[in-house]
């Protein structure tokens, strides 16, 4: 029972760190444009096609054979060692099987690593604008987050490695870096991995990546042959203070499947499996097997998909910049265009009308903390002509 300063009952209510989160602002977005049939949705971060059929069987034959049962806590034999082939063919070094645990999605991912690593009070530099699931989760664990923002330049958002270097202080906990970087698009830059990677040994401050959107980048190709963003992974030793999260949402299209990984320093496996087991236990089975099959046969499904994404990419950006008063950047991964209309500066307000008076339904640049205001995203994993309706929408309402 709540009680007040005189010891009389109150209201039952959550504790007031969980309190003062903010809401999704995607979500209140969205929650605006619901049961309306004659809006163009792309406020989420999923595409308009289903997980590849290769995979969705895979999962129906792992049902059918009765794989419905727990497994565990660190994730399925055969899918751990499907993904440390993967990370070994992606990232040209080896890596111990130990140090990948799988989790019951991405988030997941974040959450038991960040409840791993931080006390309240600890202090948490992260790279801003970004999902913001990466900054109310230190939040919800009781530490204080320091935003180093991103910068648009040149048709591009970019990072001043200088700023960004001079706030990582003897006394941070934790760096938290997203890249490819939703909403943005921005994506670490190669030559920036080792000084960043050093200054953190030195200091003894972990890092934090979220690579979600890494097989969606529009680099070159590296050594193995595939397309993937710079990766601190592929630079780090086993005994470094580098956590990668990830997940098959993006990549492989399984948004709906909530599946992803951890890759960790051994001396994290034990309490991280502590961790897996009070917030999961584990992932399904079925959906395990899943993931394997998108590992060993998805390769070329996930270039396909990269490919779709930046010739998707481009239409729209080369249509945002055909209109009169906006601004575009260009996105060197993920699934976003992220842009602006002189004159609007108030996000969310602005989705609302776009839903309301053209319906356009996008994401508000505020959802992504105060460097994203005054911007909307726009997730361009749709067909071409639901982008080319999409854009007359928005040039009929500027219009």
């Amino acid at each position: 029972m709540t009680t007040d300063p005189q010891g009389i009952a109150t209201a039952p209510v959550a504790r007031a760190r969980v309190r003062g989160l903010g809401a999704s602002k995607v979500r209140e977005v969205a929650n605006a444009g619901f049961g309306r049939s004659d809006v163009k949705r792309f406020w989420f971060g999923e595409g308009d096609q289903p997980t590849p059929l290769f995979i969705r069987e895979a999962a129906m034959a792992a049902l059918a054979d009765g794989r419905t049962f727990y497994t565990h806590n660190h994730g399925a034999a055969d899918l751990r060692a499907a993904l440390q082939a993967y990370l070994e063919r992606l990232h040209g070094r080896a890596f111990d099987i130990d140090s990948v645990s799988v989790s019951s999605a991405g988030v997941s991912a974040l959450m038991v690593t960040m409840q791993a690593i931080l006390d309240p009070g600890d202090r948490v530099v992260a790279v801003t604008p970004v999902w913001p699931n990466l900054t109310e989760i230190p939040a919800i664990l009781g530490a204080e987050v320091v935003r180093v923002g991103l910068e648009p330049r040149d048709g591009r958002w970019t990072l001043d490695l200088d700023r960004l270097l001079a706030a990582i202080t003897p006394g941070t906990r934790l760096l938290l870096i997203n890249s490819p970087n939703n909403p943005t698009g921005w994506t670490l830059p190669a030559a920036a991995r080792a000084p960043l990677l050093e200054h953190c040994r030195r200091l003894g401050v972990w890092i934090l990546t979220d690579d979600v959107y890494e097989r969606v980048a529009f680099g070159e190709a590296a050594a193995a042959g595939v397309v993937t963003a710079p990766s601190l992974l592929a630079l780090a030793d086993p005994s470094d203070r580098l956590v990668s999260t990830n997940s098959f949402s993006k990549a492989w299209r399984m948004t709906g499947w909530r599946l992803g990984w951890i890759v960790a320093p051994l001396g994290l496996r034990e309490d991280l499996g502590k961790l897996l087991e009070y917030n999961t236990s584990c992932a399904p089975d079925f959906v395990q097997a899943a993931g394997v099959v998108a590992l060993e046969q998805g390769e070329a499904s996930v270039e396909a998909l990269r490919l779709e994404m930046a010739a998707r990419r481009d239409r729209v950006v080369a249509g945002l910049k055909r209109l009169p008063g906006v601004e575009a950047t260009r996105a060197d991964g993920g699934l976003y265009a992220f842009f602006r209309i002189d004159g609007r500066e108030d996000s969310v307000a602005v989705a609302k009308r776009l839903i309301a008076e053209a319906g356009l339904g996008l994401a508000p640049g505020a959802a992504f903390g105060p460097e994203g205001e005054g911007w909307l995203r726009w997730c361009f994993a749709t067909s071409e002509a639901a982008i080319d309706d999409g854009l007359g929408r928005l040039e009929r309402w500027l219009g």
